[in-house]
């Protein structure tokens, strides 16, 4: 596993064929020097809150950004989203969703609990792989989160 203190991408996605493409354009664009996947909604909240499997790592320690699928099992991504921008040692994290849901309850609900992006997963190969690109680039390159990491004065 990859020293949890360098994680910039937390995956959370259920389907291997969307989980597999999505790190493939991470390579492809050298974006995925530390990404941890994860299947289910209580599998990502382990990892962010460090409990269970986890509990060695820092909560402080927190990823550049989550991508997050809504449809998972155990927890769902909506109550996922939730919990992180609900705490406060977490809810900076830039939440991305990246689901098949165009549906417009999911989407208003995710702007409602903080999402910082919605992106639907284009169907087209060519097309996820330019979406999840443009993702990376923008979260682990060009966005400018706070000077310091979460917890510290």
């Amino acid at each position: 596993m990859n020293d949890m203190k360098q994680v910039e991408i937390l995956l959370v996605e259920d389907n291997p064929y969307d989980a597999e493409l999505t790190l493939r354009s991470l390579k492809k664009n050298n974006l995925a020097n530390s990404v941890i996947v994860v299947t289910d909604g209580e599998e990502a909240l382990n990892f962010i809150f460090a409990r269970g499997a986890y509990s060695e790592r820092k909560v402080e320690n927190v990823p550049k950004v989550v991508i997050l699928d809504l449809k998972l099992p155990k927890v769902d991504g909506l109550e996922v989203l939730k919990t992180i921008k609900g705490d406060s040692r977490t809810r900076v994290i830039p939440v991305v969703v990246l689901t098949s849901s165009k549906e417009e309850k999911d989407i208003v609900e995710s702007y409602r609990l903080g999402v910082n992006s919605y992106i639907v997963k284009p169907v087209d190969f060519d097309k996820f792989i330019a979406a999840v690109r443009d993702l990376g680039l923008y979260w682990l390159l060009l966005n400018q989160p706070p000077g310091h990491r979460i917890g510290e004065a």
